[in-house]
């Protein structure tokens, strides 16, 4: 946590369960709007709380209502920190102007969150991501239809490979489960590898986003190789052999 005003924070949802931003204001009359609003971002990616149109509600309240968390919310709240710091990294390559796509993926959804507000052009297999970018007011959004995976929020099958084939794609930003030199980018689920790898192939550019506990770990199906992206984004430096691997092949990388 940043500040003392994020702690008071907390504190006033502890207390009341939600807060919306003009209460905020009103208790914080010396902040800006949009230092407030940049407050609850930020302690919602820390996973205290879920913002809400015109505030936000206590991560412990959304948790009481629904019982158990689902499996994307924990897999979406590990490794949280490393996700942010590649988010970071890649919002300078999100381009005004191009037609962009948005993968699914937890480390995708920091960047949805991340990327201003301006006129951007967004296609997403992920349903979680669309619903984020909508709460951009200049932001055009675009999905995938087909079959929505429980686990991951992300949408497959044959309707969705077959809608890519309409569209265009300039930069595509990619997650995977996991990288190898052996094996490429791989992933568990045998459709979300045809909608992936569809995307690859259409794509002018291939943006990859891996936070490290995926290197070197292999997963059922691969989608892409080395050679086939363009930039790789992790938060920490690569090992030696798949940096060489991505030299190789003239990946940027951005690590």
């Amino acid at each position: 946590m940043n500040n003392e005003r994020q702690q008071q924070i907390l504190e006033m949802l502890e207390q009341k369960g939600e807060v919306q931003l003009q209460q905020l204001k009103d208790f914080f009359p010396e902040v800006s709007v949009m230092t407030l609003r940049r407050d609850l971002i930020s302690l919602e990616n820390e996973g205290y709380l879920i913002r809400t149109h015109g505030g936000a509600v206590s991560a412990k309240k959304v948790a009481a209502i629904t019982g158990e968390e689902d499996e994307y919310s924990r897999r979406a709240a590990e490794h949280i920190e490393a996700k942010l710091k590649i988010a970071e990294k890649a919002v300078p390559l999100v381009e005004r102007g191009r037609s962009i796509y948005f993968d699914a993926g937890s480390t995708i959804m920091c960047l949805a969150k991340l990327i201003p507000d301006e006129s951007f052009s967004i296609v997403t297999s992920g349903a979680n991501i669309a619903l984020e970018l909508l709460k951009k007011q200049n932001c055009t959004v675009i999905t995938l239809g087909g079959h929505v995976n429980p686990n991951t929020l992300s949408v497959s099958g044959p309707n969705a490979v077959s809608y890519l084939d309409s569209i265009n794609i300039d930069i595509a930003f990619m997650s995977a489960s996991g990288l190898s030199p052996e094996s490429g980018l791989t992933v568990s689920n045998v459709y979300e590898c045809e909608v992936k790898k569809k995307v690859v192939r259409r794509a002018k550019k291939v943006v990859i986003l891996l936070d490290s506990r995926k290197i070197n770990k292999n997963m059922t199906f691969t989608y892409a190789n080395l050679e086939d992206i363009d930039v790789l984004v992790c938060e920490r430096p690569l090992p030696a052999d798949i940096k060489a691997e991505a030299e190789k092949y003239g990946v940027r990388i951005l690590d």
